[in-house]
């Protein structure tokens, strides 16, 4: 709501109150009307819902104002400006790319006329009106995610923008000025949008054009009225802009020659594991002996594994190795399996508020549950024994707290040890979706009727959070999938909105630009999801397991109509996180960008083991440690974008998740997933010395169709190119 304005939005307020000047463009798209014009020290593009409240976008500044300005405006559906000003030569071209829909894009680029160092810009969207509107920011930029800002009017409850600056168009001010694209933009209403990061020791040059701004603006005339419309308006405007906004290209990886070298430095190198109660367990981090064995890290690599084992038809020995471990961690006397090794727990050294015997992390105790069930669905009789002997002590901590968890409490006396992750707000609220995943999978694994209800009471202690509901990127992805499926079992329109909602969440917790500066070259970085709401890096394992749970939402939401921008961004998230997440391990990345040191067990930049975290491109990576936990990064991404056809020496791949795979004889066939505006690769991909079959592709898309014999040949196989949200059958002879 409205706080105070700062002196420079005071007086922009007053100007564009004021004015009565002619503006220099007048435009009208979707229903909205703009106008561009100068006022003082600005350009400004202006619109507004109702007539009576406003919104004006700072497309240029200078602090003497402008000595000269000429107009282009020949185009039906775009103009271009040149300014010229003291500090330097301004060009700005405005477009509004769909005359169907109120979407304003804007791109400003100044030439500087000597070195210049800029130590306050003003941000660039005002919201105004006759009687001081008040609005809500629902979501603005956190740390290096998306340059977004998604806003309403609320008295009057006029519409709402979404606001989204294009940072990989900013990377030269950032590379000169060595300044970082993180947390840009924000601020408070009615002063709202981008401020450029302030220089300090360098300046920007003199005669070289830097792009300072590059913005895409959708609006809507409806104000969202609950946490359900902020998410469905947020994720729809998000498809719309996502679709104009410049995307990097994707490089197929080769996943097949990485696993193998991932599994041997798995097996066979000593810094991965420890031996303890008569076991060798897997350390969390390289090195990391002085850690109890935890549960989640077994579980972490022990399922990818056994998804690849049964893709592949091999058998990985360490897969039994960790398995033979696991029944040490159930508790006879609590009724569950414990987050530590029982045995070990006395090691634990209380430098962390979980390190202490019988404290749990919430989300913690229901996320190995999740995944031994995951793993009792696919055949694991241990998994489900362990899962069907821990479930009543998961009811029991739910009912205590009444399915709103807090952030540690003691195992045996559940007494609450730090109820909120900050003052004010709350504890770890996705649990309450996970605990409802658990609750679901017991449910399909014992047909008890009990669990159903389990998780329909977790799902419907969720709306009480509003909309951050976002702990844990993992978690809340699953959380996704888990009201998906009450809402396919029930047809209750509130779980539908509840998957809305924690998509929305995740999706705000995304990195839609290219990082490339400083070590940000050597890394793509489009689309990486953070791991926690503030975290100030992109972690391998929940990275990995939100991508494997795309997938599984994909495949449970088979038959339910979904919003299209859901399909849209979701398909699209799994195809960058693929192109993406190889660079996790070190041998991908120059030695130069590695952290010296790890806070947690040691650094070895030959190791095929992920690197926990990937900063800003100024900082190294690798700081908090080698991640054993992320070895499942390749044996997760394998089994579901490879399709295997046994007997012969090919395999299929597919960038997009694909579901209802089918071989027939000597056929293919299955679903593509994603949307038919936007394109993903398929490979066939040769596997030995043999020359492909003849192959042919049937697509149902009929534009594709038309295409196919436009095919890109590989030294490995043939590629091409197909829409999202299609069939697809391969035939070969």
């Amino acid at each position: 709501m409205t706080t105070g304005t700062s002196l420079w939005a005071t007086s922009a307020i007053k100007q564009l109150s004021d004015s009565a000047d002619k503006p220099l463009h007048r435009h009208s798209a979707g229903g909205l009307p703009f106008e561009v014009k100068v006022l003082g020290d600005s350009l400004w593009v202006t619109s507004s819902f109702d007539g009576r409240n406003h919104m004006a976008f700072r497309a240029a500044y200078s602090p003497d104002g402008f000595n000269k300005i000429e107009v282009d405006n020949n185009e039906t559906n775009a103009i271009s400006i040149n300014l010229v000003s003291a500090i330097g030569d301004y060009k700005v071209s405005i477009n509004w790319p769909q005359q169907e829909q109120p979407i304003l894009h804007f791109t400003t680029s100044l030439n500087l006329a000597c070195n210049s160092f800029i130590p306050f810009w003003p941000r660039d969207i005002i919201a105004y009106g006759k009687n001081e509107p008040a609005g809500e920011i629902h979501i603005a930029q956190t740390g290096t995610r998306s340059g977004l800002l998604y806003s309403s009017f609320k008295e009057p409850a006029a519409g709402c923008f979404l606001y989204l600056q294009n940072l990989t168009a900013l990377s030269a001010y950032n590379m000169d000025t060595e300044t970082s694209a993180g947390g840009i933009v924000g601020g408070q209403w009615p002063e709202m949008g981008l401020s450029l990061p302030p220089t300090k020791d360098k300046p920007l040059q003199k005669g070289k054009t830097y792009v300072v701004s590059d913005v895409f603006v959708a609006f809507s005339k409806q104000s969202p009225t609950d946490q359900f419309e902020i998410a469905k308006g947020f994720l729809e405007a998000l498809a719309n802009l996502y679709l104009l906004l410049p995307r990097p290209e994707t490089a197929y990886q080769d996943y097949l020659g990485v696993l193998p070298k991932a599994l041997y430095d798995l097996q066979t190198n000593k810094g991965c594991w420890s031996h303890r109660s008569g076991h060798p367990y897997l350390n969390a981090y390289l090195c990391d002996y002085q850690t109890p064995p935890e549960i989640m890290v077994q579980l972490a690599v022990l399922l990818p594994l056994q998804d690849y084992m049964r893709w592949s038809g091999e058998t990985c020995t360490i897969a039994q190795e960790i398995s033979d471990g696991l029944s040490a961690f159930y508790d006879e006397q609590l009724g569950t399996v414990m987050r530590w090794l029982p045995a070990e727990e006395h090691r634990l050294d209380k430098s962390e508020e979980q390190k202490t015997p019988k404290v749990m992390d919430a989300w913690y105790l229901h996320h190995p549950l999740l995944n031994l069930a995951r793993m009792a669905q696919a055949g694991d009789d241990l998994a489900k024994q362990l899962l069907l002997k821990s479930v009543d002590y998961a009811i029991k901590v739910a009912q205590h707290f009444n399915y709103c968890w807090p952030v540690f409490y003691q195992m045996d006396t559940l007494e609450v040890l730090k109820a909120e992750t900050k003052p004010g707000e709350g504890g770890e609220k996705d649990v309450a979706g996970l605990y409802a995943h658990v609750m679901l999978q017991v449910w399909e694994i014992t047909k008890e009727q009990k669990y159903f209800k389990e998780a329909e009471k977790a799902a419907q202690s969720l709306p009480q959070h509003g909309f951050n509901v976002f702990y844990q990127a993992n978690n809340t992805m699953f959380s996704a999938k888990a009201m998906i499926l009450l809402y396919k079992e029930t047809k209750k329109e509130l779980y539908r909105d509840l998957s809305y909602l924690f998509l929305a969440n995740i999706f705000k917790n995304v990195a839609l630009w290219e990082c490339t500066y400083g070590f940000g070259k050597n890394f793509p970085t489009f689309f990486e999801l953070f791991p926690l709401n503030d975290a100030p890096y992109t972690a391998v394992y929940e990275e990995q397991e939100a991508y494997a749970g795309v997938h599984e939402f994909l495949n449970y939401a088979q038959g339910v109509e979904l919003l299209p921008a859901v399909n849209l961004l979701i398909a699209e998230f799994a195809r960058y996180a693929v192109h993406r997440m190889i660079y996790y391990y070190p041998p991908m990345l120059p030695q130069e960008m590695l952290a010296k040191e790890a806070k947690t067990g040691e650094l070895d930049p030959k190791l095929w083991v992920a690197l926990e975290d990937i900063h800003d491109g100024w900082e190294q990576s690798g700081g908090v440690g080698q991640e054993v936990y992320g070895a499942g990064l390749a044996f997760g991404i394998v089994p579901r974008q490879y399709i295997r056809i046994p007997g012969h020496d090919f395999m299929v791949f597919v960038d997009y998740p694909v579901l209802n795979q089918k071989i027939s004889g000597k056929s293919l066939h299955f679903d593509i997933k994603g949307d038919e505006r936007l394109t993903c690769s398929l490979r066939i991909i040769k596997q030995g010395k043999k020359q492909l079959p003849t192959i042919k592709i049937k697509a149902g898309n009929t534009a594709d169709q038309k295409h196919l014999n436009d095919i890109k040949q590989l030294k490995e196989g043939i590629e091409y190119k197909l829409h999202g949200n299609q069939q697809v059958s391969i035939s070969w002879e």
